[in-house]
């Protein structure tokens, strides 16, 4: 115990401050105690693993194509520019051998400290002894000194396809992402320091903290982000008041109870992706955006998706459009007896409503008064961070996993994202409960992260082949419930809300989509922060910022360097955007009508499936 203090760092004696033999005893029942919950707790996992899924090799990795190609052209590269390989590998040798014979200089000297570290800034490394201990310090600049040098060398390769090149930059920052010394146990300080600060019992916690995610998942790995029960559904999540007014196999629509006396005439009603739980936009009161947009004096109303089964596994983009998209329209626009509706689609549900549109005007049916599509991609040509996992030896995988199964598991979808942010995602997380024992925080965010949805396999297969892989929508047209959809027929008053740290649905990428569009009515804004937080950023709070610029003809790179750059959130700016577009004040509705009666409180029962 005493040395492994002391190769740590000089971390505290023990968790009590007195001498070995006063509590030698205590000690070794300790031990023996936790002696018998690892032997206990490794039969538990040793059973859970054995009932884990087998993942399908297309879906562990790229292709090895990818690599072949990469060897090849790098091969090359070694052929006709030795000089380049020889300057790489005698950089990557000089910086090896010049810390090591630093470490060692100090150490002949009798001073047990790390020499100067002038390695660039990681939080991954932030602990004291990374940068004071002589061997957390070797091993971290040696680990720095590795990744740079595979890094330099993805970068030097020519002779490849650009978009094959971002995928071997991708794949490659996996493999050095995991290798990091603060995975390992014998290589993190702060992870040794804690185990010998509670003997042992923090790596009990944490091995019970792996169990349980492990059991709780079929002998899946899923890191729990977020303390399960801190949080309910419709007790502190999800808790705007409202009722169930229509439900079908596909949605139910909720309307919510007005919080103003008058209130617009033309409502709004928000199409949330079907990928994750609606939710999202009604978290914790504080930072609800249906709370808010009530509060602003809109009608609002929210479909929230089935989480489909087996039974859903011919379901089609068509049937989100006309048993969803066109129904809950429909019945909006019978509950408050207007013959326009106004809405927001988010994330695939923004794709999809632009799809609506196209479809309403090749019938005539004006339905829409305008359109705010947050995160939304029409235009895939750039797919951005995730187009790593786009292309077909995944998109293969996916396919063949959808028809046997007849859904997408969200448990592929969650994985995908997750390691779009492996570090903050995965490894970070895992760090914490596995090899430090913490318990998961109470975070309203992360909790909804983890609520994931299946989805139907043709509907998959029809999304990833026609939109992702082919950018139908944006060049000659996609087809779906009896038309081609095509993306200069959106024409109705455009909002379109990105975000710029998006993984993904890069923001260029939405900016685009939104230039190709017909309509003469666009506004574009870009906020500050990702996917999630630049969408949930309520005004109180005045984080991030955004940025607006009525110039939609520039390029991306130049609208935003000529963009007006704001603090705070963005919520505002959008309600004046749309209050003139809502009609004139009316009294206020109370949800449903004579048709339409309230069926169940909201959220609702589908969410909870």
């Amino acid at each position: 115990m005493l040395h492994l203090q002391s190769y740590v760092g000089g971390a505290a004696m023990t968790t009590k401050d007195t001498p070995d033999g006063e509590h030698s005893g205590a000690s070794l029942e300790n031990l023996q105690q936790n002696l018998a919950r690892v032997d206990d707790l490794t039969k538990r996992l040793m059973a859970a693993m054995q009932s884990a899924r087998p993942v399908p090799p297309a879906l562990q990795g790229p292709s090895h194509d990818l690599y072949l190609k990469a060897a090849g052209a790098y091969w090359t590269e070694m052929v006709n520019n030795p000089a380049k390989l020889i300057e790489h590998q005698l950089s990557f040798w000089s910086k090896s051998v010049t810390h090591f014979v630093e470490a060692q200089h100090l150490l002949a000297e009798g001073r047990i400290e790390a020499p100067q570290d002038d390695g660039p800034d990681d939080r991954r490394f932030s602990h004291a002894l990374w940068k004071t201990n002589p061997y957390f310090n070797f091993v971290k600049r040696q680990y720095q000194h590795n990744a740079e040098a595979i890094t330099q060398a993805v970068e030097d390769i020519t002779d490849l396809d650009p978009q094959e090149k971002k995928r071997l930059r991708f794949f490659s920052d996996q493999i050095v992402n995991l290798f990091s010394p603060t995975n390992f146990l014998a290589t993190n300080p702060e992870a040794l320091s804690l185990a010998v600060e509670t003997e042992g019992e923090s790596l009990v916690r944490g091995l019970e903290n792996l169990v349980r995610d492990l059991e709780a998942n079929n002998g899946d790995l899923v890191i729990t982000l977020a303390d399960k029960d801190a949080f309910r559904v419709g007790e502190n999540l999800a808790t705007t008041p409202g009722e169930v007014v229509f439900r079908n196999p596909m949605f139910e629509l909720i309307q919510y109870a007005p919080t103003t006396d008058d209130v617009h005439d033309i409502p709004l009603i928000i199409f949330p992706p079907w990928i994750n739980k609606f939710y999202i936009l009604d978290l914790k009161p504080e930072n609800s955006f249906i709370k808010w947009a009530v509060a602003q004096g809109y009608t609002v109303f929210v479909v929230s998706w089935v989480n489909p089964d087996a039974s859903y596994a011919s379901t089609r983009m068509a049937d989100y459009i006309t048993d969803g998209f066109l129904r809950a329209i429909q019945a909006v626009q019978e509950i408050c007896a207007v013959p326009k509706v106004n809405t927001i689609g988010y994330c695939i549900a923004g794709t999809t409503l632009s799809l609506t549109l196209s479809i309403l005007k090749q019938r005539g049916l004006d339905y829409v008064n305008s359109a705010t599509l947050f995160t939304a991609l029409t235009d895939f040509s750039d797919r951005g961070e995730v187009g790593v996992f786009l292309e077909d030896d995944f998109v293969d995988g996916l396919e063949k996993e959808a028809a046997a199964r007849g859904v997408l598991d969200s448990y592929y979808m969650s994985r995908t994202f997750s390691y779009l942010r492996s570090n903050d995602l995965i490894y970070g997380p895992a760090i914490k409960s596995y090899m430090m024992g913490q318990a998961p925080p109470a975070f309203d965010l992360l909790y909804w992260n983890g609520d994931a949805t299946n989805l139907p396999g043709a509907m998959a297969t029809e999304y990833l082949r026609g939109l992702c892989q082919g950018d139908s929508f944006a060049t000659h047209g996609f087809d779906v419930a009896g038309h081609t959809a095509r993306i200069s027929d959106v024409d109705v008053p455009l909002c379109a809300i990105a975000c710029e740290t998006d993984h993904i649905a890069a923001w260029k990428s939405s900016y685009r989509g939104v230039q190709k569009m017909g309509s003469t009515d666009r506004t574009f804004i870009l906020s500050g922060s990702g996917h999630i937080a630049g969408i949930v950023n309520p005004p109180h709070k005045n984080k991030y910022g955004y940025w607006t610029n009525a110039d939609l003809s520039l390029s991306p790179d130049d609208w935003k360097d000529q963009a007006q750059q704001h603090s705070g959130s963005w919520w505002q700016s959008w309600s004046d955007w749309l209050a003139p577009r809502s009609g004139q004040k009316v009294p206020q509705r109370q949800p449903g009508s004579k048709d339409y009666p309230p069926l169940s409180p909201a959220p609702g029962t589908y969410v909870t499936s």
